[in-house]
Protein backbone atom coordinates (compact mmCIF):
# COMPACT_ATOMS: atom_id res chain seq x y z
CA UNK A 1 0.00 0.00 0.00
CA UNK A 2 0.93 3.56 -1.05
CA UNK A 3 -0.98 6.31 0.78
CA UNK A 4 -4.19 7.35 0.65
CA UNK A 5 -6.28 10.56 1.14
CA UNK A 6 -9.54 11.47 2.40
CA UNK A 7 -11.42 14.28 -0.20
CA UNK A 8 -13.62 16.48 1.81
CA UNK A 9 -15.49 19.88 1.14
CA UNK A 10 -19.04 21.64 1.15
CA UNK A 11 -21.98 19.17 -0.45
CA UNK A 12 -22.26 19.99 -4.50
CA UNK A 13 -18.49 21.05 -4.61
CA UNK A 14 -17.42 18.26 -7.20
CA UNK A 15 -15.89 15.84 -4.46
CA UNK A 16 -17.95 12.56 -5.48
CA UNK A 17 -17.48 13.48 -9.07
CA UNK A 18 -13.51 14.07 -8.87
CA UNK A 19 -13.49 10.87 -6.85
CA UNK A 20 -15.48 9.20 -9.59
CA UNK A 21 -13.15 10.62 -12.17
CA UNK A 22 -10.08 9.47 -10.65
CA UNK A 23 -11.08 6.08 -9.52
CA UNK A 24 -12.22 5.41 -12.96
CA UNK A 25 -9.25 6.84 -14.61
CA UNK A 26 -7.21 4.63 -12.64
CA UNK A 27 -9.34 1.49 -14.18
CA UNK A 28 -9.29 2.71 -17.89
CA UNK A 29 -5.13 2.86 -17.13
CA UNK A 30 -5.38 -0.31 -15.90
CA UNK A 31 -4.18 -2.32 -18.43
CA UNK A 32 -1.04 -3.54 -17.02
CA UNK A 33 -2.14 -3.41 -13.22
CA UNK A 34 -4.96 -3.96 -11.16
CA UNK A 35 -7.44 -2.28 -9.89
CA UNK A 36 -10.32 -2.39 -7.31
CA UNK A 37 -13.31 -0.48 -5.21
CA UNK A 38 -13.06 -1.54 -1.77
CA UNK A 39 -16.23 0.38 -0.94
CA UNK A 40 -18.55 2.61 -2.44
CA UNK A 41 -16.81 5.55 -1.09
CA UNK A 42 -13.66 3.91 -1.18
CA UNK A 43 -11.00 3.47 -4.35
CA UNK A 44 -7.53 2.23 -5.05
CA UNK A 45 -5.39 3.69 -7.64
CA UNK A 46 -2.34 2.71 -8.58
CA UNK A 47 0.56 4.93 -8.77
CA UNK A 48 1.97 4.85 -12.62
CA UNK A 49 5.23 3.93 -12.53
CA UNK A 50 7.07 3.82 -16.19
CA UNK A 51 10.32 3.14 -14.52
CA UNK A 52 8.70 -0.27 -13.20
CA UNK A 53 7.09 -1.37 -16.46
CA UNK A 54 10.97 -1.20 -18.00
CA UNK A 55 12.01 -2.61 -14.89
CA UNK A 56 9.96 -5.91 -15.33
CA UNK A 57 10.40 -5.54 -19.34
CA UNK A 58 14.05 -6.87 -18.59
CA UNK A 59 13.54 -9.45 -16.00
CA UNK A 60 9.85 -10.76 -17.87
CA UNK A 61 8.38 -10.60 -14.67
CA UNK A 62 5.63 -12.62 -14.36
CA UNK A 63 3.87 -10.44 -11.68
CA UNK A 64 3.87 -6.55 -11.79
CA UNK A 65 2.67 -4.93 -8.46
CA UNK A 66 2.59 -0.93 -8.23
CA UNK A 67 2.01 1.51 -5.15
CA UNK A 68 -1.38 2.21 -4.74
CA UNK A 69 -3.13 5.29 -3.47
CA UNK A 70 -6.70 4.80 -1.97
CA UNK A 71 -9.01 7.66 -2.17
CA UNK A 72 -11.69 8.04 0.00
CA UNK A 73 -14.64 10.40 -1.13
CA UNK A 74 -16.01 11.55 2.18
CA UNK A 75 -19.76 12.81 2.77
CA UNK A 76 -20.19 16.46 2.29
CA UNK A 77 -19.43 18.27 5.70
CA UNK A 78 -21.58 21.27 6.89
CA UNK A 79 -21.79 23.60 9.29
CA UNK A 80 -22.01 21.85 12.87
CA UNK A 81 -20.66 18.72 11.53
CA UNK A 82 -18.31 18.82 15.03
CA UNK A 83 -21.31 18.62 17.07
CA UNK A 84 -23.00 15.75 14.48
CA UNK A 85 -24.57 18.07 11.40
CA UNK A 86 -25.49 15.68 8.99
CA UNK A 87 -23.07 12.95 9.52
CA UNK A 88 -20.49 14.47 10.97
CA UNK A 89 -19.17 12.44 13.57
CA UNK A 90 -18.84 9.34 11.42
CA UNK A 91 -17.36 11.47 8.46
CA UNK A 92 -14.83 13.32 10.78
CA UNK A 93 -14.22 9.62 12.19
CA UNK A 94 -13.13 8.90 8.69
CA UNK A 95 -10.54 11.94 8.16
CA UNK A 96 -8.05 10.58 10.45
CA UNK A 97 -7.86 7.20 8.98
CA UNK A 98 -5.99 9.28 6.19
CA UNK A 99 -2.67 10.33 5.57
CA UNK A 100 -3.29 13.00 3.98
CA UNK A 101 -6.79 15.51 3.25
CA UNK A 102 -7.71 16.74 -0.62
CA UNK A 103 -9.67 19.60 0.05
CA UNK A 104 -11.93 20.10 -2.91
CA UNK A 105 -12.74 23.58 -3.13
CA UNK A 106 -15.51 24.96 -5.60
CA UNK A 107 -14.33 27.45 -8.07
CA UNK A 108 -16.82 27.29 -10.50
CA UNK A 109 -20.32 28.87 -11.79
CA UNK A 110 -23.75 26.95 -12.64
CA UNK A 111 -27.05 27.76 -11.64
CA UNK A 112 -27.37 24.41 -12.06
CA UNK A 113 -26.49 23.31 -9.04
CA UNK A 114 -27.19 25.27 -5.91
CA UNK A 115 -23.85 25.92 -3.68
CA UNK A 116 -24.98 25.36 0.27
CA UNK A 117 -24.40 28.81 1.52
CA UNK A 118 -26.29 30.33 -2.21
CA UNK A 119 -23.16 31.91 -3.18
CA UNK A 120 -19.58 30.87 -4.72
CA UNK A 121 -16.93 32.21 -2.48
CA UNK A 122 -14.16 29.79 -2.19
CA UNK A 123 -12.33 30.79 0.98
CA UNK A 124 -15.15 31.36 3.11
CA UNK A 125 -15.85 27.72 1.55
CA UNK A 126 -12.22 26.89 3.42
CA UNK A 127 -13.39 28.80 6.27
CA UNK A 128 -16.26 26.44 6.96
CA UNK A 129 -14.64 23.40 6.71
CA UNK A 130 -11.56 23.86 8.87
CA UNK A 131 -13.77 25.41 11.84
CA UNK A 132 -15.20 22.09 11.53
CA UNK A 133 -12.18 20.14 12.26
CA UNK A 134 -10.41 22.51 14.60
CA UNK A 135 -13.78 22.35 16.88
CA UNK A 136 -13.57 18.57 16.82
CA UNK A 137 -9.94 18.56 17.21
CA UNK A 138 -10.57 20.85 20.46
CA UNK A 139 -13.47 18.31 21.74
CA UNK A 140 -10.46 15.52 21.21
CA UNK A 141 -8.06 17.66 23.13
CA UNK A 142 -9.75 18.54 25.72
CA UNK A 143 -10.06 14.99 26.69
CA UNK A 144 -6.15 13.93 26.30
CA UNK A 145 -5.60 16.80 28.92
CA UNK A 146 -7.78 15.89 31.00
CA UNK A 147 -6.17 12.58 31.42
CA UNK A 148 -2.32 13.94 30.76
CA UNK A 149 -3.18 16.25 33.70
CA UNK A 150 -3.65 13.04 36.30
CA UNK A 151 -0.38 11.30 34.70
CA UNK A 152 1.37 14.54 34.91
CA UNK A 153 0.60 15.62 38.84
CA UNK A 154 2.27 11.90 39.19
CA UNK A 155 5.23 13.06 38.00
CA UNK A 156 5.03 11.41 34.83
CA UNK A 157 7.61 12.62 32.12
CA UNK A 158 6.64 12.17 29.29
CA UNK A 159 2.89 13.12 30.29
CA UNK A 160 4.20 16.66 31.50
CA UNK A 161 5.76 17.68 27.83
CA UNK A 162 2.60 15.71 26.07
CA UNK A 163 0.40 18.22 28.63
CA UNK A 164 2.88 21.16 27.62
CA UNK A 165 2.60 20.37 24.04
CA UNK A 166 -1.22 19.73 24.09
CA UNK A 167 -2.07 23.32 25.85
CA UNK A 168 -0.05 24.81 23.15
CA UNK A 169 -1.95 23.22 20.28
CA UNK A 170 -4.89 24.36 22.43
CA UNK A 171 -4.18 28.08 22.23
CA UNK A 172 -3.67 27.86 18.49
CA UNK A 173 -6.74 25.80 17.50
CA UNK A 174 -8.37 28.40 20.12
CA UNK A 175 -7.13 31.28 17.59
CA UNK A 176 -8.36 29.57 14.77
CA UNK A 177 -4.85 28.09 13.58
CA UNK A 178 -4.64 24.34 12.60
CA UNK A 179 -2.53 21.72 14.33
CA UNK A 180 -0.60 21.66 11.37
CA UNK A 181 0.29 24.87 11.27
CA UNK A 182 1.68 25.13 15.33
CA UNK A 183 5.69 26.23 15.21
CA UNK A 184 7.90 23.94 17.66
CA UNK A 185 5.36 21.44 18.74
CA UNK A 186 5.20 17.32 17.38
CA UNK A 187 1.05 17.11 17.14
CA UNK A 188 1.29 13.60 15.83
CA UNK A 189 0.65 11.84 19.17
CA UNK A 190 -2.68 13.84 19.37
CA UNK A 191 -4.17 12.11 16.56
CA UNK A 192 -5.63 15.16 15.59
CA UNK A 193 -8.11 16.17 11.98
CA UNK A 194 -6.07 19.35 11.47
CA UNK A 195 -2.20 17.93 11.91
CA UNK A 196 -2.95 16.01 8.84
CA UNK A 197 -1.58 17.85 5.49
CA UNK A 198 -4.06 19.49 2.87
CA UNK A 199 -4.02 19.56 -0.42
CA UNK A 200 -6.36 22.17 -1.92
CA UNK A 201 -8.13 21.25 -5.19
CA UNK A 202 -9.75 24.16 -7.25
CA UNK A 203 -12.58 22.37 -9.04
CA UNK A 204 -12.87 24.92 -12.07
CA UNK A 205 -15.08 25.20 -15.18
CA UNK A 206 -13.61 23.28 -18.18
CA UNK A 207 -12.32 26.70 -19.40
CA UNK A 208 -10.27 27.87 -16.68
CA UNK A 209 -8.48 24.03 -16.76
CA UNK A 210 -5.67 25.15 -18.01
CA UNK A 211 -5.07 28.60 -16.18
CA UNK A 212 -7.58 28.75 -13.55
CA UNK A 213 -9.98 31.45 -12.83
CA UNK A 214 -10.41 34.32 -10.52
CA UNK A 215 -11.80 31.98 -7.87
CA UNK A 216 -8.85 29.42 -7.86
CA UNK A 217 -6.51 32.57 -7.99
CA UNK A 218 -7.84 33.32 -4.64
CA UNK A 219 -7.28 30.40 -3.14
CA UNK A 220 -3.36 30.18 -4.50
CA UNK A 221 -3.31 33.43 -2.83
CA UNK A 222 -4.35 32.98 0.79
CA UNK A 223 -2.84 29.16 0.83
CA UNK A 224 -0.60 28.48 -2.16
CA UNK A 225 2.52 29.79 0.31
CA UNK A 226 1.61 27.29 2.97
CA UNK A 227 -0.08 24.19 0.94
CA UNK A 228 -0.15 23.00 -2.79
CA UNK A 229 -2.96 24.09 -4.30
CA UNK A 230 -4.17 22.26 -7.55
CA UNK A 231 -6.36 23.54 -10.40
CA UNK A 232 -8.65 20.77 -11.72
CA UNK A 233 -11.83 20.30 -13.52
CA UNK A 234 -13.97 17.34 -12.15
CA UNK A 235 -15.86 17.38 -15.72
CA UNK A 236 -12.73 16.89 -17.75
CA UNK A 237 -11.41 14.35 -15.66
CA UNK A 238 -14.47 12.58 -16.35
CA UNK A 239 -14.13 12.70 -19.95
CA UNK A 240 -10.38 11.65 -19.68
CA UNK A 241 -11.57 8.13 -17.69
CA UNK A 242 -12.90 7.29 -20.79
CA UNK A 243 -9.93 7.36 -22.94
CA UNK A 244 -8.51 4.11 -22.69
CA UNK A 245 -5.78 4.67 -25.32
CA UNK A 246 -2.74 6.60 -23.96
CA UNK A 247 -1.59 8.19 -26.88
CA UNK A 248 -5.39 9.67 -27.70
CA UNK A 249 -5.53 10.87 -23.43
CA UNK A 250 -2.41 12.73 -24.21
CA UNK A 251 -3.62 13.83 -27.04
CA UNK A 252 -6.71 15.13 -25.42
CA UNK A 253 -4.81 16.70 -22.60
CA UNK A 254 -2.37 18.37 -25.15
CA UNK A 255 -5.61 20.34 -26.84
CA UNK A 256 -6.63 21.55 -23.61
CA UNK A 257 -3.19 22.89 -22.85
CA UNK A 258 -2.62 20.51 -19.71
CA UNK A 259 0.62 19.32 -18.91
CA UNK A 260 -0.88 16.18 -16.74
CA UNK A 261 -4.40 14.64 -15.72
CA UNK A 262 -5.41 15.57 -12.20
CA UNK A 263 -4.90 12.36 -11.07
CA UNK A 264 -1.01 12.41 -11.80
CA UNK A 265 -1.40 15.81 -9.80
CA UNK A 266 -3.14 14.46 -7.23
CA UNK A 267 -0.27 11.59 -7.04
CA UNK A 268 3.04 13.43 -7.45
CA UNK A 269 1.66 16.17 -4.93
CA UNK A 270 0.67 13.57 -2.65
CA UNK A 271 4.07 12.11 -2.55
CA UNK A 272 5.89 15.26 -2.25
CA UNK A 273 3.40 16.90 0.31
CA UNK A 274 3.94 13.68 2.87
CA UNK A 275 7.93 12.89 1.82
CA UNK A 276 7.40 9.54 -0.21
CA UNK A 277 9.28 7.93 -2.56
CA UNK A 278 9.70 4.43 -4.07
CA UNK A 279 12.14 1.08 -4.23
CA UNK A 280 12.05 -1.46 -5.92
CA UNK A 281 12.44 -5.56 -5.86
CA UNK A 282 12.37 -7.00 -9.12
CA UNK A 283 12.92 -10.65 -10.52
CA UNK A 284 11.49 -12.96 -12.96
CA UNK A 285 8.75 -13.82 -10.58
CA UNK A 286 7.52 -10.05 -9.23
CA UNK A 287 8.60 -6.79 -9.99
CA UNK A 288 6.99 -4.96 -7.08
CA UNK A 289 7.07 -1.14 -6.13
CA UNK A 290 6.76 -0.13 -2.45
CA UNK A 291 6.17 3.20 -0.74
CA UNK A 292 8.72 4.32 2.11
CA UNK A 293 9.01 7.33 3.75
CA UNK A 294 12.12 9.57 2.75
CA UNK A 295 15.23 8.91 5.08
CA UNK A 296 14.37 5.56 5.81
CA UNK A 297 17.26 3.31 6.39
CA UNK A 298 17.40 -0.26 4.54
CA UNK A 299 16.61 -2.40 7.97
CA UNK A 300 13.41 -0.29 7.96
CA UNK A 301 12.94 -0.40 3.89
CA UNK A 302 13.06 -3.84 4.17
CA UNK A 303 10.54 -4.04 7.20
CA UNK A 304 8.04 -2.65 4.71
CA UNK A 305 8.12 -6.39 2.95
CA UNK A 306 8.39 -8.24 6.18
CA UNK A 307 8.59 -7.80 9.73
CA UNK A 308 11.57 -10.46 9.63
CA UNK A 309 14.02 -8.86 6.87
CA UNK A 310 14.23 -5.98 9.52
CA UNK A 311 13.93 -8.05 12.66
CA UNK A 312 16.77 -10.14 11.27
CA UNK A 313 18.48 -7.44 8.69
CA UNK A 314 22.12 -8.25 7.72
CA UNK A 315 22.34 -6.38 5.07
CA UNK A 316 21.41 -5.12 0.81
CA UNK A 317 22.27 -5.00 -1.96
CA UNK A 318 21.69 -2.22 -4.11
CA UNK A 319 21.00 -1.58 -7.88
CA UNK A 320 20.36 1.57 -9.45
CA UNK A 321 17.30 1.68 -12.55
CA UNK A 322 19.77 3.21 -14.33
CA UNK A 323 22.72 0.35 -14.33
CA UNK A 324 19.53 -2.39 -13.88
CA UNK A 325 18.40 -0.93 -17.49
CA UNK A 326 21.56 0.05 -19.00
CA UNK A 327 23.27 -3.52 -18.20
CA UNK A 328 20.38 -5.50 -18.31
CA UNK A 329 19.67 -7.27 -15.25
CA UNK A 330 21.03 -8.33 -11.63
CA UNK A 331 23.77 -10.87 -12.87
CA UNK A 332 25.27 -8.27 -15.66
CA UNK A 333 25.33 -5.56 -12.74
CA UNK A 334 27.20 -7.69 -11.10
CA UNK A 335 29.53 -8.63 -13.58
CA UNK A 336 30.40 -5.38 -14.53
CA UNK A 337 30.83 -4.23 -10.46
CA UNK A 338 28.01 -1.94 -10.59
CA UNK A 339 26.40 -3.46 -7.53
CA UNK A 340 26.98 -1.70 -3.78
CA UNK A 341 26.87 -3.56 -1.10
CA UNK A 342 25.21 -1.59 2.04
CA UNK A 343 24.79 -2.16 6.02
CA UNK A 344 22.29 -1.09 8.45
CA UNK A 345 23.00 2.35 8.36
CA UNK A 346 22.33 3.01 4.69
CA UNK A 347 19.97 5.60 3.53
CA UNK A 348 17.60 4.38 0.96
CA UNK A 349 17.29 6.76 -2.32
CA UNK A 350 14.77 6.93 -4.43
CA UNK A 351 14.66 3.78 -7.29
CA UNK A 352 17.01 1.98 -5.31
CA UNK A 353 16.49 -1.92 -6.24
CA UNK A 354 17.04 -3.83 -3.12
CA UNK A 355 18.35 -7.17 -2.59
CA UNK A 356 17.73 -7.42 1.30
CA UNK A 357 19.76 -10.61 3.21
CA UNK A 358 18.57 -11.40 6.78
CA UNK A 359 18.54 -14.27 9.04
CA UNK A 360 16.46 -14.68 11.91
Amino acid sequence: MGFNCGIVGLPNVGKSTLFNALTQSAAADAQNYPFCTIEPNTGRVVVPDETLLKLAAVDNSEKIIPTQLEIVDIAGLVKGASTGEGLGNKFLGNILETDAIIHVVRCFENDDIVHVNGKIDPLSDIDTIETELMLADLESLEKQIKNLTKKAHGQDKDAIKLLADAEIIRTNLTNGVPARAVADVDSKPFNLLTSKPVIYVCNVDEASAANGNEFSKMVIDKFGATAPVLIISSKIEMEIAQITDPDERKMFLDDLGLKQSGLEQVIKTGYKTLGLQTFYTVGPKEAHAWTITAGMTAPMAAGKIHTDFERGFIRAEIITPDDYLQYGGEVKVKEAGKMRTVGRDYVMQPGDICHFLFNV
